[in-house]
């Protein structure tokens, strides 16, 4: 039987044989609005014993010898006059990593930044360091198959300057990525055990969703499309670099310089992906993908970098709204270069219908916990010995046809992933097994399979890869009927605990050989709005690559706007006209489908805004809710700006429709957003007469 071992152990091994079977150590439980309510009856800030402020909660390895002398703890009070817990109205990707090497803790928490809603499930917004504040903070982790509620004190790691040492904002005020990563390291034992990981272990923490691994070397050929789907809907993307030739001159501050490349890479890193365009060059379209190192500096110098020569290939427009020339990790690159310098590609989904066909909304999740267990159900694969593999746990599974399906493919989208537990306390003192599983063909039966079966039979899954990593996912195209999965280590006799999980349109899950242990199913139904009218933009644009403003009316104007049905939206042919100026990059006088897809995720976000807004609910805001509907934007304008804004865009009384709102909104963002990627100083900026006429004029 063909297997594919991944031969490169991350961490050292330790002896097996364990005369008792070693469980996977729960985190600890802690009431967070019962300590709450003690410290503020009590007056006193929380003082958390099961992760104290000292030396153990850092660890005992390698990173003791970064830290600083007389490394202190102190409360964000302590080193700021006012801290901020979470600042909603600050741009994503503020984040900078400190001493610990956890650039794929950061780039996956960078790219949660992206989902609001996503972010509060983790991220608790209703703290402070003002209202309630006890010196207490909490946030939530999916932690193998369930959320926990992890409780820490705001004691935090720094120098003698009062400097954090470990992840910091570029807001010195701002302190939620400094207590989250707090929250991680307790979960995990301590800071130390977070300097080895995978981007795709934090995604599915921070979500609880599925991963997609796309190795880069072997794209597929429809790779950008997989790209857009997964920018436009709920997903995080994240990629690490190959391990290169480093360039040892680059002198950067608590960061290992022998990682930078010649190319302005760091070797074996992790970034963050943040966006993608197709731009329109002289010598015709470019695919570029959008990145960030978590080191908040260091960025790509290849082409489509900020320095490039390529940005003078474009119209001035698009050249200003893309381009920043700001050394802060962030930067662009071709999808070429990008599958050229990057390994792998992570998405994580929410739901698993990224790399589907099937129509509907609707997935089946099961999940079944299970373990190996010496001399028992630890049986090994069958490419280390036949004999034993039918002892390993066996899970029935039985794949049905999706009832809101429209289409009818002959095959259902099924993921499989099998996760490891580790059994200590500490994430990085027990290595990762080598971990796989096989799929097989089978009748209607509960009775464990034989040894003989397997010696008959080939799995579905023929090149069987066993992975030392937490997790291992694969991606089926099954035929409804029955199928038998056999999760296993790669040698017999190594005991672990796992939980599986199968994601589908409909299916039925459960372990073979008369045990009855408990099956957790639901149905996950990915109510993003946007997928509703993914379809029907693809139709569209299938036959017109390219819209006018008298087609975006059209659109816009046919959307049943679900949710929001109390007042009429209508667009006018001039608000459409002005919608096209202000994102058409190209000067075309269309948008692509792409720019369209940016549009409706704003407006999205533009009707929940205004409906919040709009106490009296009746379809206009007057100018102080339109003050507050611009503040809950995140954006900062003062009185004089709303106002002028307000009688610019507002009828005879100074009242702002939904239209209007879209138009006003839309300017300013963009405007906000070529000014800060034009300035070098935050205070100004330097134009071109055809920059300035194109950025008013046509706009």
């Amino acid at each position: 039987m063909p297997f594919l071992p991944c031969l490169k152990k991350k961490k050292s091994p330790v002896p097996l044989g364990r005369s008792v079977f070693q469980k996977h150590t729960p985190p600890i439980q802690q009431n967070y609005q019962a300590l709450l309510e003690m410290c503020l009856k009590n007056k006193c800030l929380f003082t958390d014993d099961s992760f104290p402020a000292n030396i153990s909660s850092i660890g005992t390895g390698p990173l003791l010898k970064k830290l600083p002398q007389n490394l202190q703890w102190k409360r964000p009070h302590a080193l700021h006059r006012s801290p901020v817990f979470y600042a909603a109205n600050r741009k994503q990707l503020d984040l900078c990593q400190g001493l610990v090497e956890n650039c794929w803790f950061l780039a996956a928490l960078e790219a949660l930044t992206f989902h609001q809603d996503i972010l509060t499930v983790v991220v608790p917004q209703n703290q402070s360091f003002e209202r309630k504040y006890a010196g207490i903070f909490h946030f939530r982790f999916w932690h193998f198959g369930e959320w926990v509620d992890v409780v820490i004190d705001d004691r935090l790691p720094v120098n003698e300057m009062g400097e954090l040492v470990f992840v910091s904002s570029v807001y010195k005020n701002v302190f939620w990525g400094a207590l989250l990563e707090k929250a991680y390291a307790k979960l995990y034992g301590s800071y130390e055990d977070l300097q080895i990981g995978q981007v795709s272990e934090a995604l599915v923490d921070f979500t609880g969703g599925v991963n997609i691994r796309i190795n880069l070397a072997a794209a597929p050929p429809d790779l950008w499309d997989i790209l857009t789907r997964a920018t436009y809907s709920r997903s995080l993307m994240g990629c690490h670099t190959h391990l290169g030739v480093y360039f040892p001159s680059v002198s950067l501050p608590c960061i290992q310089a022998t990682k930078v490349l010649k190319n302005g890479l760091v070797a074996g890193h992790a970034y963050t992906v943040t966006g993608i365009r197709k731009v329109t060059c002289q010598c015709g379209p470019e695919n570029l993908v959008r990145l960030r190192n978590p080191w908040g500096k260091i960025e790509w110098k290849g082409d489509w970098s900020d320095s490039s020569y390529k940005w003078e290939l474009l119209s001035p427009k698009e050249k200003i709204l893309l381009r920043k020339k700001k050394d802060d990790g962030e930067f662009w690159m071709s999808l070429r270069d990008f599958k050229i310098h990057f390994v792998d590609l992570m998405i994580c989904k929410l739901t698993p219908d990224l790399m589907s066909q099937e129509d509907g909304k609707k997935w089946m999740y099961s999940l079944k916990s299970g373990r190996w267990v010496k001399g028992s159900t630890a049986g090994g694969s069958l490419g280390f010995c036949n004999g034993s593999f039918w002892m390993n746990p066996q899970y029935w599974l039985k794949v049905l046809p999706a009832e809101d399906s429209k289409k009818s493919l002959g095959s259902c989208n099924v993921v499989i992933s099998l996760m490891q537990k580790h059994s200590s306390k500490h994430r990085n003192r027990a290595p990762h097994l080598f971990i796989g599983f096989s799929l097989y063909k089978y009748q209607e039966s509960n009775r464990k399979l034989p040894p003989a079966f397997f010696t008959r039979h080939q799995p579905v899954n023929k090149h069987w890869v066993f992975l030392d990593e937490r997790e291992v996912t694969h991606d089926f195209h099954l035929a409804p009927g029955i199928y038998v999965i056999v999760p296993s280590t790669l040698k017999p006799q190594q005991e672990s605990e796992f939980i599986l999980r199968v994601f589908s349109r409909k299916h039925v899950l459960r372990e073979m050989g008369g045990n009855t242990s408990f099956t957790l199913s639901k149905e996950i139904v990915d109510r993003y709005e946007g997928k509703i009218w993914e379809d029907f933009f693809t139709k569209h644009f299938e036959q017109n690559p390219e819209i006018n403003a008298v087609q975006l009316q059209k659109i816009l104007n046919n959307i049943s706007w679900r949710n929001f049905q109390n007042f009429h939206l209508s667009f006018s042919l001039d608000a459409c006209q002005g919608i096209v100026a202000l994102l058409d990059l190209n000067a075309s006088g269309t948008l692509s489908i792409q720019e369209l897809r940016v549009l409706w995720k704003r407006l999205l976000f533009y009707l929940e805004v205004f409906q919040k807004g709009d106490a009296s609910k009746s379809g206009k805001l007057d100018l102080v809710e339109l003050h507050a509907a611009v503040q809950e934007t995140g954006i900062s304008l003062s009185n004089e700006v709303c106002n002028l804004m307000a009688i610019r865009y507002g009828d005879p009384d100074l009242q702002i429709s939904f239209e209007s709102f879209v138009c006003f909104m839309l300017r300013v963002e963009i405007m906000g957003e070529a000014f800060r990627n034009l300035t070098q100083d935050g205070k100004g900026i330097y134009l071109r007469e055809c920059e300035w006429m194109m950025m008013t004029l046509y706009s």
